[in-house]
């Protein structure tokens, strides 16, 4: 039974190393020990102590509990998913395979991972030449390229930067904390400090752009069609553009841009950061979140804020010692596409895909309703998911969604879900997506599984739409 309890976590000792920087000569005088013991518990010839595990944690500030969870769930889930492909789904490969890989060797399942993008870019390439989209002659660029590298560089860090939350924090003390307050100190400290002025103008002026800073008389232009939370955050964002810049560049410089859009688009969305920091600082908005146990309304209404950049917020939550709820986040429109995702700890559908259809998130919500919904995985995985309808947007015709949703485990902390049963109560059976989904008799069936040939009879008609085969 000792055996058993003993931590062998050598894969991740090594990635952890890989991100600071460092080789195993200085990692091991940094923690005190020989470089061949290092070695040793890198290559899981070692179990890790209790007592390194506390250095580990003295010394690089990391969080015990995220150390030593099993990562081997989710990056199993999602190495399963890209060998599911009709490509090499027929070797069969065992899930004990799949696990052993994912848990020991996590660089070689973010190698398969990178692989299986760029085929999947290469497979829309005949979509983006018929649309005009391959660029010059000879030359082709994936098309969501700098998207999906942000979306990966922000799922790795777990969506939450300390050093950006911090510095926004120590800003916002010294600004009002009531949101006409804010606005008007931020207004204030944008005048004085950088000599810059804040206009709200015609719709007709900036044709069809909702804010536009004119550098040459230094002139912020709001949009008339700005509501008052978009007024804030544009001016909170003008603000961390101008005094957070260096803390921002040093974060993008440290993520590792591939090309220029990828190095701008990580720029924008980490001021976008900062800003939310700005107007929701830390410690203040966690502690509303708890005490108000998550009340969506309230809370948009205490700070300020639209519903989106709120939902935004709740995902970042992730500082040491104090955590919020591991939210994780879409951004659906009323065809089911997903525009902005963030994972969590506990995405519950295909990473590479879609979502699936008897996911409430799908349908048309009344802008700031709040729909709460028990859904369960086909491994009996339950989640809260809580819908929030937005309001049409540059002349949209339809609306969007926004939902967060979080493990079942932590619906107590959550008003919205009151009145469910998060244990026995009957849930909405999910599946990852259709194309992925091994769920037998689903009405909702937009496209059949990849993985099992279809069994297709002309003398019935299931109500499940795609009969397949069992094996």
């Amino acid at each position: 039974m000792a055996d058993d309890r003993k931590l062998y976590l050598g894969p991740k000792l090594r990635v952890l190393r890989r991100e600071l920087g460092l080789n195993q000569t200085r990692m091991a005088e940094e923690l005190g020990v020989s470089p061949s013991y290092l070695n040793h518990l890198e290559r899981n010839q070692r179990p890790l102590t209790a007592q390194m595990l506390l250095r580990l944690a003295n010394v690089y500030d990391i969080d015990i509990r995220d150390f030593v969870a099993s990562t081997q769930e989710g990056a199993a889930s999602a190495l399963s998913e890209i060998l599911s492909d009709a490509l090499v789904r027929d070797i069969g490969i065992a899930r004990d395979e799949v696990l052993e890989v994912a848990e020991n060797y996590p660089g070689v399942s973010e190698a398969i991972g990178r692989f299986y993008r760029a085929l999947s870019d290469l497979r829309r390439l005949p979509e983006q030449v018929a649309s005009g989209l391959s660029g010059a002659p000879g030359s082709v660029a994936p098309l969501h390229a700098p998207l999906d590298w942000l979306r990966e560089t922000m799922a790795k860090a777990g969506n939450h930067f300390a050093e950006l939350d911090a510095a926004a924090e120590s800003l916002a003390g010294e600004l009002g904390d009531d949101p006409s307050a804010l606005q008007a100190g931020i207004r204030a400290r944008l005048k004085e400090r950088h000599g810059m002025t804040v206009q709200i103008v015609r719709e007709d002026v900036l044709a069809g752009t909702l804010r536009h800073y004119d550098m040459h008389r230094r002139r912020l232009l709001l949009s008339e069609r700005l509501a008052s939370s978009g007024r804030l955050f544009a001016v909170a964002y003008q603000l961390c553009a101008q005094e957070l810049a260096d803390a921002i560049a040093a974060q993008v410089a440290r993520a590792g841009p591939p090309d220029e859009d990828s190095r701008r688009l990580a720029g924008i969305a980490l001021t976008n950061y900062a800003a939310a920091a700005l107007i929701m600082p830390y410690d203040r908005f966690a502690k509303a979140a708890e005490q108000s146990r998550h009340d969506l309304p309230l809370l948009r209404a205490r700070f300020g804020v639209s519903m989106e950049q709120l939902a935004h917020r709740l995902t970042s939550l992730g500082r040491t010692g104090a955590r919020g709820v591991p939210f994780f986040m879409a951004k659906v429109d009323r065809a089911g596409i997903v525009s902005k995702r963030f994972d969590g700890e506990a995405w519950p559908f295909a990473r590479l895909g879609g979502t699936c259809p008897r996911w409430d998130a799908h349908e048309e919500q009344a802008p700031d309703a709040v729909a709460a919904q028990l859904i369960e995985t086909m491994d009996g995985r339950r989640f809260v998911s809580l819908t929030v309808g937005l309001p049409r947007e540059g002349g949209a015709r339809g609306r969007s969604v926004i939902a967060l949703g979080c493990e079942a485990k932590h619906g107590a902390r959550i008003v919205h879900a009151d009145g469910i049963d998060l244990e026995k109560g009957a849930a909405t059976g999910v599946g990852p997506t259709c194309h992925l989904c091994e769920r037998r008799g689903c009405p909702d069936r937009a496209l059949p599984p990849v993985t099992r040939a279809l069994d297709l009879h002309g003398y019935e008609r299931t109500v499940a739409p795609f009969p397949f085969r069992r094996v």
